[in-house]
Parts: structure tokens; sequence; C-alpha cells
């Protein structure tokens, strides 16, 4: 899939939250992890599973840093 999102981190989904209606997506990139909340719904379409490889796209209008 092609997206124009330049901040791509690609990683390992490493823990899966489900729920009724939401769930969470959390993937390892290096030693950082990244988290995504989707519907159930999404999550079921999208087929992510515990192991597989996930790219995290990024798109805001704020990014807060810190040093």
């Amino acid at each position: 899939m092609k997206a124009g999102v330049r901040n791509q981190l690609t990683g390992t989904v490493v823990e899966i939250k489900k729920g009724d209606i939401m769930a969470e997506v959390i993937i390892q990139v290096g030693d950082n992890q990244i988290t995504s909340v989707m519907t159930t719904d999404s999550l079921n379409e999208a087929g992510f599973k515990v192991g597989n490889e996930a790219t995290a796209l990024i798109k805001a209008i704020n990014v807060v840093m810190i040093k």
C-alpha cells in the first residue's frame, strides 16, 4: 500500500488489546513502542496478529519533542 505520509515507522506487533468496540495495537520499533487505537471492526479487517510486521503512518499537525 502506498501512502503520502513521510513519517513511517516499521516494527513488530507485540500486543493487541481487543475490546467489544475499540482495540489497541502496540508495535515495537527499536527501543520504542507505538500504540494505535482503532475500532475492533478495523482491527479484524486489517488482520493484525502478534508477531506481524506493521508500519505506523504518523501524520499530525502537532508533534511535541523533548530532550
